[in-house]
Order: structure tokens, then C-alpha cells, then sequence
């Protein structure tokens, strides 16, 4: 069974007197373990699209289903908690409270699950050990670097065991030596089995995912295995 599943998928928005068609027609599954990017130019519907498979939006029409569960016909409440036991999210701009220290930034996802205070300190530290942070736990975001913020972003994302790892920009923010290392964690994530979708516009980004989902005005313009599944497999 595909874990996500697109079918006739739109998004149109109300412009004054216009209708623009963010999302028009889309068709697409995704498989467990994919390593996924969408790139395309701003405007392409590559955000929208990141927002649908984030239960962040709803679409206008069509069908999503996600683990074999209709979720565009779910309400709000329903929608949050699939986000908090589904999806992982990882932002270019990280969304750190500035006031947590990394591990308290990470054990924020389970206060949601009436998991035990010490249980979720202990989950929230083998998270950050995980992303080369288990020496950082007590640093609060200022005091950490643009990649180590990225990293607890990370270790936040996995500390609930989601289904998809849902990434938007996630070196958007870095130097390119940070931007190596968090593309290799990604790299190192995959190869454990986590599901993997990113936005970028950085071809080089692109093609470190071994499927590449060119958009264009709303649509699937090229869907297509990138160069470095061919080499790794």
C-alpha cells in the first residue's frame, strides 16, 4: 500500500475577481522510504503542495489519502492529530521557542500525547543524540549555530516516530559547509527507512533525494529518479 496518495488534487484561492489555481489536477503516490523533492519556480504550487501533505490546508477537490486514511475530509481537531502522529515538520526558518532550550524545544511534540514528563525527556534526548546534539541539550536557540538550530529542528521532527518527514527549505537559512552536513544527516535518515519530502529551489539540494518532482502553474511538469539513486542503488 503507497503511503500517500494523491488523486485529482486542486487548490484554487479567490483573488479579488480572478481564481488562481495554486494546485490543478494532481496525481501522485509516494512510497514508504521515498526520497522526495519538489522544485519549480515561486509560483509553481511547490508550497501549497508541501501545505496539503502537511494537513496544513485542505484541497479545493480531489482525494488524499495518507496510510490509508481519507484525510481531506477530516476536521481541524482530526487534522492536528494526524499532524502530531504522522508528520514531521523541518522549516528553513527552524520555529524554535526562543525561551526552550534544545531539549525542551524537542520534547514539545509529546506534550501532546500524555506521555510522562521523564519519558519524554528521555525520547527527547536520544532525539538530539541522534542529530550529533546530546552535548547541547541545555543551550538555548541563541546560543546554538544556524546548523545546530536546524539539528534540534530535526531532532523535533523525529522524536515522534512520524510516518513522512516533511522538509521546506531546510538549508534555505545555511552556509554551504552546514548545508553539506544537514544533506548528509537527510542522507543518513533515509538510509534508515524514514520517508523523506522536501521544497527546494536548489537543484544540488534536489538531487541529493532520489525522486524529483519538477512543478510548473499547478501541475506535475516532470516526475523523474534522480542521478544519485542510480548511483546508491
Amino acid at each position: 500500500m503507497s503511503l500517500i496518495k494523491l488523486s485529482g488534487i486542486t487548490k484554487h484561492y479567490a483573488m479579488g475577481s480572478q481564481v488562481v489555481r495554486a494546485l490543478d489536477g494532481i496525481d501522485i503516490t509516494v512510497a514508504k522510504n521515498d526520497y522526495l523533492a519538489f522544485i519549480g519556480s515561486s509560483g509553481s504550487g511547490k508550497s501549497t503542495m508541501l501545505n496539503i501533505l502537511g494537513c496544513l490546508d485542505k484541497p479545493t477537490t480531489g482525494e488524499y489519502y495518507l496510510n490509508g486514511k481519507n484525510v481531506e475530509g477530516l476536521n481541524q481537531n482530526e487534522l492536528s492529530e494526524i499532524r502530531n502522529l504522522e508528520i514531521g515538520f523541518i522549516f528553513q526558518s527552524f520555529n524554535l521557542l526562543p525561551r526552550a532550550t534544545a531539549l525542551g524545544n524537542v520534547m514539545q511534540p509529546l506534550v501532546y500525547r500524555n506521555i510522562g514528563l521523564k519519558k519524554r525527556k528521555e525520547m527527547a534526548l536520544n532525539s538530539l543524540k541522534r542529530v550529533g546534539l546530546g552535548d547541547r541539550t541545555d543551550h538555548l536557540p541563541n546560543q546554538l549555530s544556524g546548523g545546530q538550530r536546524q539539528r534540534v529542528a530535526i531532532a523535533r521532527a523525529l522524536v515522534t516516530h512520524p510516518s513522512i518527514l516533511l522538509a521546506d527549505e531546510p538549508t534555505g537559512n545555511l552556509d554551504s559547509k552546514t548545508t553539506i552536513e544537514i544533506m548528509q544527516l537527510f542522507d543518513e535518515l533515509h538510509a534508515e527507512g524514514h520517508t523523506l519530502i522536501m521544497v527546494t529551489h536548489e537543484d544540488e539540494i534536489a538531487h541529493h533525494c532520489h525522486r524529483i518532482i519538477e512543478m510548473k502553474d499547478g501541475r506535475v511538469y516532470n516526475d523523474s529518479t534522480s542521478h544519485s539513486a542510480k548511483v546508491s542503488h
